[in-house]
């Protein structure tokens, strides 16, 4: 675990301060695998040739690497995937260049960097959308990639992102046939199930937890599909209660809550809230296995 806590470190920091290192992360490859797998009469066979070939290339060099040379090849190898599977943009940087646009015109475009890649209308520059926005970028630039990596290694990131392109990227998703892609996005909807419920759980630590808990409950009330069913757009409504509860006690140096901007800086700040609390638990894990 501690080399999971080092490589975590190492890649957010390469990530913020080396963002022109974006342009290694070339998934070109996948479209070769993505027409083997189109060739199945199977959905679910194809999705599977398409996904599971790559991370078991990635799960067979993890394992090879394991316990040698006191596990720095496993870092090396971990912090290089991560890497990989991250962003692919620094969600800081895009956030930065919207505060610092010139002008409105300027500033409406360059949000578009934070849309979902599934919105296939601009971004409206309003606080709610940008809110969820900047939140579900945090989500499948850096919380997804980052549990699935936590929990098994670099296979774990690598089935992260392979899904989410195949489900949400138009190159990717709209090369696979309808049956496939409605798979993967199950799929995808399943792996982003658990840290967006973390990440609820963090904002309801770092934020105002009365307001994470009553619109945690009046999201499912309004929403009867039930807690099971891999649905996360409770994440946006917590986000953006979160924010507004934030602002509100004064945290964001502002009381309103329909500014557009103030509303981003704000979700900002709440998102390197949750990653220091993600960071934090990380760490007691690797103490304690330590001590253990």
């Amino acid at each position: 675990m501690a080399i999971v806590f080092v490589a975590i470190v190492l890649v957010l920091l390469l990530t913020h301060f080396a963002p022109d290192l974006k342009r290694l992360r070339n998934f070109s490859w996948l479209r070769g695998w993505q027409d083997q797998g189109a060739a199945q009469s199977s959905a679910e066979l194809g999705l599977l040739i398409t996904l599971g070939l790559p991370v078991l290339l990635c799960l067979a060099v993890q394992l090879a690497l394991r316990g040698n040379v006191f596990g720095l090849p496993s870092l090396v190898f971990g912090i290089a995937v991560l890497f990989y599977c991250m962003g692919p943009r620094d969600l800081e940087q895009d956030v930065e260049a919207v505060d610092k646009a010139p002008d409105s015109d300027r500033r409406a475009e360059v949000v578009q960097a934070l849309k979902p890649e599934e919105m296939s209308e601009p971004l409206p520059f309003r606080a709610e959308p940008l809110v969820e926005a900047a939140f579900t970028a945090g989500l499948r630039r850096v919380f997804g990639v980052v549990l699935w990596f936590a929990v098994l290694g670099p296979v774990g990131a690598l089935l992260y992102r392979l899904a989410h392109l195949l489900a949400y990227v138009p190159a990717h998703a709209q090369a696979l046939p309808a049956a496939q892609q409605s798979l993967a996005q199950k799929f995808a909807r399943l792996l982003d199930w658990l840290p967006a419920h973390l990440i609820a759980l963090a904002l309801a630590i770092a934020s105002d937890f009365d307001a994470v808990l009553k619109t945690w409950r009046s999201y499912h009330a309004a929403h009867p599909q039930g807690y099971w069913s891999f649905e996360c757009g409770f994440l946006g409504a917590i986000a953006r209660a979160s924010v507004d509860a934030d602002i509100e006690a004064g945290d964001g140096h502002s009381v309103d809550t329909t500014d557009a901007l103030v509303e981003l800086d704000d979700a900002m700040t709440l998102i390197r809230r949750v990653l220091i609390v993600w960071l934090a638990v990380i760490a007691v894990i690797v103490i304690s296995g330590a001590v253990g």
